[in-house]
């Protein structure tokens, strides 16, 4: 897939928190974190829960590669 979700997964450890429980307490499906990371598609409220959460912007959670 082209859209990579690395940055998401470095964010949340260089902020100490633990990426599986810490989205599952918030209230992203296992299955959600599972695909985040795989990189597979997830929709955009998900983004946007994900960034309204974390206070930040898309492009700080996730990227696109060509492939």
């Amino acid at each position: 897939m082209p859209i990579k979700y690395d940055k998401l997964f470095a964010l949340l450890k260089d902020r100490g928190l633990s990426s599986t429980y810490w989205l599952r307490q918030h209230g992203v499906y296992p299955a959600t974190v599972n695909k985040l990371r795989k990189n597979e598609r997830v929709n955009t409220d998900t983004i946007d829960t994900i960034c309204r959460l974390l206070d930040c912007q898309p492009g700080d959670i996730m990227e696109y590669e060509d492939e």
